[in-house]
């Protein structure tokens, strides 16, 4: 506030003295102060709102900051308003004592008299100059160009430059002498000086004002310029007219007072028609400081007032927030007086309340915290985990369960596990198991029970193949079911195949050694009674010795089969080309009943595969599916070799139009002795599946369906891309 006072009388003392400056700064200035001044208005309307607000609402010491906000500004309005009242009087009429007629009468005849003047000498020039014009006509351009200086000096000129007719310098004498091209005169003014002989102008004086006065002089730029004709003598038929111009400067005292006048008069009329608004700016001036005198007043009385009351209020507003539950550290105030004693003691308890629940909510983040981890592991796991409450109704599964299940179980959080699509029989199982863990007699706290489950591939659910699950369900607080499931199908898999090749070997080991004794008992019993019978009997026992001979044939063959796939050697992967290979391999199949097509993508990369055992893969996949097709008109075996969308995998498809797989068969069809065919061992598609595991790839199989209708099979072989 003080220092915008002072700016206030600085503004008006200077104004009286220095127009320029007040007129340069004065919007500035009284922006500033008029921006403060609506700042305090804001800030006083902001207290009276809040005081209001306070009063209305009955808070402590509201209404004693009124009653002392009240006696502080009105001490400060009344003496303000006093003076604003004379100060307005004084200006209104001294401002109409300024402007005087005999005043302006002066400066107007002063202001005609240097114009009078500066019209004399600019005549008097024009004339001597016209003179001297028509002395250097008798001369040709040489002398008159040596008789420059001459005129120079006569005239007191300071330059004299003599044109051509078409306004080419001839010469020079004075300040352009020594000027490379001195300004032309326009054709235009060439032309005026034809037609009245002579053209004299007064040049620096336009832009010049009392401000640049001395800066005019120095330059030389008040001056006297003539231009008069040169006319040719009469006698001369072929000269042509010139043109001499002359700069005479101008007396530098006539130029002062005439500046000077011109000044006087310029700001005396600027005053004059400014005349209002000069009154206006006074009084806004004052009327400016009296807003600011009373909105300081009301807000050092505000102030004041709070300053009285601030321990109550800061006492009682604490009181408030710590009832509301805000222990945030409360205000103390650094005076010695009993209330200000009395704030600081109630901070210090707020702040102990503070710290007490801080180690409380420590201990929650903590608990926070770990309920982070743990659904962190949850979220991480490859096994499925899974929450639903005692009436069935899905409360949380983690992303492990909606990986195994292929079920969107996230969607269906609140809804019963029973009507979850696809999982219905999983979902009743798994209440089943609940119910008798939960009807045990014996205690079960901290108990589980474990179950399998199997889930089959068909049209109601979304699984590729029929899947194992080992199930674990446990009791959770607020009578919550937890059930922990993984697929254990790949493991399953893996042992039955580990079983099978165990019960190979020991076929081929036990079935193998008595073999080879009955077809030699069978062909000795046929040569010692070699013509000891009747024909009939001799036909019957050579039929005997026959089949005898057959089936142990097959059962050599059964037991080779079984011997090859216990014995299956390891895979030794190589980078291979996986469509020259298919080549090699089908060209045993050139004249074969049932003819093969290939269909092989060009630019695949190489495969990691053993080469012997990829022939043996292409070779049992072909002979299945010529089989399922022998008998069938027009039927074909299809090749086709594609690479994956990823590009990690390359694949190779068998394709037939035979009457595909059985549903029974298609759940078990890579396990050992599972087939469809009167002579076959089931053997083919364990030992695909078994080569495919060493090689780390993958085996599909699945029907071929149109309209609902099996059109035959496919079987497809993934293998990884060489490196």
């Amino acid at each position: 506030m003080t220092g915008l006072g002072m700016v206030l009388l600085f503004l008006l003392t200077l104004g009286t003295r220095n127009s320029a400056f007040y007129e340069r700064n004065f919007a500035l200035l009284v922006s500033i102060n008029v921006a403060a001044a609506v700042g305090l208005g804001l800030v006083i309307l902001w207290l009276a709102v809040r005081l209001f607000v306070r009063l209305k609402r009955g808070k402590f010491g509201s209404r004693l900051l009124v009653k002392l906000a009240a006696i502080i500004g009105l001490v400060g309005i009344l003496p303000g308003l006093l003076i604003y009242t004379v100060s307005y009087q004084f200006v209104a009429r001294s401002i109409e004592s300024w402007f005087d007629v005999r005043v302006e009468s002066a400066l107007a005849a002063g202001l005609n008299l240097g114009r009078t003047t500066l019209d004399t000498l600019a005549a008097d020039a024009a004339n001597k100059t016209r003179v001297a014009a028509d002395s250097l006509a008798r001369q040709n351009n040489s002398g008159a160009v040596l008789a420059l200086d001459r005129v120079r000096e006569q005239l007191g000129a300071t330059d004299v430059v003599l044109f051509s007719a078409a306004g080419q310098p001839l010469g020079s004498a004075g300040s352009s002498r020594f000027d490379i091209a001195p300004e032309r005169p326009s054709a235009a003014t060439l032309r005026n000086v034809r037609s009245n002989r002579v053209l004299a102008q007064i040049e620096g004086l336009e832009d010049a004002d009392a401000g640049d006065l001395q800066s005019a002089l120095a330059a030389n730029h008040a001056r006297v310029k003539v231009l008069a004709l040169v006319n040719p003598p009469s006698f001369s038929f072929d000269a042509e007219p010139r043109f001499l111009q002359v700069v005479v400067p101008l007396p530098s005292p006539l130029i002062i007072d005439a500046l000077a006048v011109q000044a006087a008069n310029r700001e005396y009329q600027e005053r004059a028609l400014a005349r209002e608004g000069l009154r206006s700016m006074y009084i806004g001036t004052l009327t400016l400081a009296l807003c600011l005198a009373v909105f300081g007043a009301v807000l050092l009385a505000v102030l004041l007032g709070n300053q009285l009351i601030r321990p109550l209020i800061v006492l009682a507003e604490g009181m408030r927030e710590v009832a509301a539950g805000n222990l945030t550290p409360k205000a103390a105030l650094p005076s010695r007086d009993e209330l200000a004693g009395l704030t600081r003691t109630f901070a210090h308890m707020t702040q102990d309340l503070a710290d007490a629940r801080e180690a409380v909510q420590h201990s929650m983040t903590q608990v926070d915290a770990a309920r982070e981890n743990l659904q962190t592991i949850l979220d991480n796991l490859t096994a499925g985990v899974v929450v639903f409450d005692e009436q069935g109704r899905l409360v949380s599964a983690n992303p492990g369960a909606a990986r195994i299940l292929h079920a969107p179980l996230n969607v269906h959080l609140g809804e019963p596990i029973t009507e979850v699509p696809g999982l219905e029989a999983l979902a009743s199982g798994v209440l089943q198991q609940f119910e008798r863990f939960l009807a045990e007699d014996t205690p079960h706290e901290g108990g589980y029970w474990l179950q399998s489950f199997e889930l089959s591939a068909d049209n109601q659910t979304s699984f590729d193949q029929t899947i194992t699950l080992i199930a674990r369900g446990a009791l959770l607080p607020h009578n919550e079911r937890l059930l922990v499931f993984d697929d254990v199908t790949e493991v399953v898999s893996a042992q039955r195949a580990k079983a099978w090749g165990e019960v190979a070997r020991r076929l081929a080991h036990e079935i193998k050694n008595p073999l080879t004794p009955i077809q030699l008992s069978a062909e000795r019993l046929a040569m010692k009674l070699e013509g000891k019978l009747q024909p009939t009997e001799q036909a019957l026992l050579q039929k005997s010795v026959r089949t005898i001979g057959d089936q142990v044939e097959a059962m050599k063959r059964l037991v080779n089969e079984f011997r090859d796939y216990a014995r299956l050697p390891a895979a030794q992967l190589t980078p291979l080309d996986l469509n020259a290979a298919v080549r090699d391999t089908l060209g045993l199949y050139d004249h074969a009943a049932v003819p093969v097509r290939c269909e092989l993508a060009d630019d695949l990369p190489l495969v990691k595969a053993d080469a012997q055992q990829l022939r043996q893969l292409i070779h049992n996949l072909v002979q299945n599916a010529q089989d399922a097709m022998a008998g069938l008109a027009g039927a074909e075996v299809l090749l086709r070799t594609r690479r994956s969308d990823s590009g990690q995998w390359v694949r190779l498809v068998v394709i037939d139009s035979g009457p595909g797989f059985a549903e029974n068969i298609l759940k078990r069809a890579f396990e050992p002795y599972v087939t469809t065919k009167a002579k076959g061992t089931g053997l083919g598609l364990a030992v695909v599946k078994k080569i495919m595991d060493e090689h780390g790839g993958r085996v599909d199989v699945a029907n071929r369906m149109t309209d609902g209708r099996v059109i035959g099979a496919q079987v497809s072989l993934s293998f990884a891309v060489a490196n």
